[in-house]
């Protein structure tokens, strides 16, 4: 079995006695520390906690025990989840001063009460407040498809620990697309689940009313199957509603009679290139419907004002105390929110609600929609501006502008790696669904997966 099998191969693997789950982790370990000094995907390496879960996982086989679903799949969290015995850094240099976390994120004791092996922390950009991955205390994460490019954010270790191989499973947070941006660049699938559907608790937050959290995979059963793992309704997360668990996996290969699918027109356009990658989707689907968005440019601008909002109230302490040791671009971004009148926050808010309802009455036409994940391929390190619309603007914070408006209203999408013929860098496209609708963007997904449209290989130079 190679070093880089995805999460189902490796589980049946282990399952069947073919390969113990020590072998895997320490294979994967070695893969970190060989690969991860040119990726700067891990920011902490739990070696010991790894090697005692998976000594677990091998006696229960031992003994004839279930080792669950997941067993001995490796998987690393974004550092914004808490790690017993670690603080939770959340991309800050202020935070490692924090006494160590007490206990475990929900999401990462879900993974490995399914048999994952949890072998450590991602970077990430800091207080999740950026979108290129590019963190100013732990150095940059790198695009493993092309080492001088951005691997997108915040979200930014996990996707490159996935692409490179380091892990067939990771976990992210989406707030405004940070989960989605970097699967888009580092050639992933990646879910962002419905507001609510997955728990936040013990995860260090950035806007609490858009935070999502949510898996990366380099294939769509893998996906499928973290995301049934992590599903259940948790208390300890005030957002979360109570619903009955709806398993995916199973289902992914039997098509959804009759699905409506739309193309989102007008403000999702982009660029040609990224109507390109859209419209390859589109076909295999034999879709020809579009709809609009109504309003979709009001809500991105309405998602920036209650991200600095909130985002500002959050570090406020912290900006009075140690506004040094922030980096100085989130510094600004979150200085800035502070001095927003309340009268914008509050017309923000009522825009959110009326920009709902519109968006949800599309759904009584369609079932999904596809629209681009990200306005161009993953830019170069360090790149300031790039062309958007014609007109140059600052990176960073227009990486969003095809996502903001669908974690705005919380709704379900999953990012689909799309690669255009001898093109080095891969687009993503989302796959947008009705709320708690998860099930309609994981099997259009893999549906696309299986007719080959697309796919989510290691990168090259990583694939040993």
């Amino acid at each position: 079995m190679k070093a880089t099998a995805d999460a189902v191969e490796i589980a049946e693997a282990v399952k069947s006695g073919q390969v113990t789950a020590r072998i895997v982790t320490e294979a994967a370990l070695d893969r970190i520390e060989r690969h991860n000094p040119m990726l700067g995907a891990f920011t902490d390496v739990t070696v010991e906690r790894a090697l005692e879960q998976a000594e677990l996982i091998d006696s229960k086989i031992r003994n004839a025990m279930d080792p669950g679903p997941l067993a001995g799949v490796p998987f690393a969290v974004k550092n914004l989840y808490d790690i017993k015995g670690i603080p939770t850094r959340a991309g800050s240099k202020i935070n490692r001063d924090n006494p160590p976390a007490a206990r475990d994120a929900t999401l990462v004791t879900r993974l490995e009460a399914a048999g994952a092996v949890l072998l450590g922390a991602l970077n990430m950009d800091e207080y999740a407040y950026g979108f290129t991955g590019e963190n100013a205390h732990d150095g940059p994460s790198r695009n493993p498809h092309g080492l001088d490019h951005m691997t997108g954010g915040s979200s930014a270790g996990p996707a490159a620990a996935v692409a490179g191989g380091l892990v067939p499973l990771s976990l992210g947070s989406d707030t405004n697309g940070s989960i989605r941006v970097p699967a888009s660049f580092c050639g992933l699938f990646g879910l962002k689940p419905t507001y609510g559907r997955l728990s936040r608790a013990h995860s260090f937050p950035f806007v609490s009313s858009l935070d999502h959290l949510g898996p990366f995979a380099r294939s769509t059963r893998d996906l499928a199957l973290a995301y049934d793992v992590l599903q259940g309704f948790d208390e300890a997360d005030p957002a979360q509603t109570k619903r009955v668990n709806e398993p995916t996996s199973a289902r992914l290969k039997h098509p959804i009679p009759g699905l409506r699918i739309a193309v989102a027109g007008d403000y999702f356009q982009g660029t040609p290139e990224v109507q390109a990658v859209v419209q390859k989707v589109a076909k295999a689907l034999d879709v020809t419907k579009s709809v609009t968005l109504p309003d979709a440019q009001a809500a991105r601008a309405a998602a920036f004002l209650i991200t600095m909002a909130e985002g500002a109230t959050l570090h406020l302490e912290r900006l009075r105390e140690r506004p040094e040791d922030f980096d100085p671009e989130v510094r600004d971004r979150l200085l800035a929110g502070t001095m927003l009148p309340v009268v914008w926050v509050e017309r923000a808010q009522k825009l959110r609600r009326v920009f709902r309802e519109r968006v949800l009455k599309l759904f009584d036409g369609v079932d999904a929609i596809l629209a681009p994940a990200t306005p161009m391929k993953a830019p170069l390190l360090g790149q300031k501006t790039a062309m958007f619309g014609g007109v140059e603007l600052p990176v960073r914070p227009n990486l969003g502008i095809f996502t903001q408006p669908i974690s705005f209203i919380g709704l379900p999408a999953v990012t689909v790696p799309v690669w255009q013929y001898g093109e080095d860098l891969p687009l993503g496209v989302q796959v947008i669904a009705a709320p708690w609708r998860e099930d309609v963007c994981l099997r259009i997904a893999h549906q696309l997966e299986t007719a080959g449209v697309c796919k989510a290989p290691v990168a090259q130079g990583f694939a040993d």
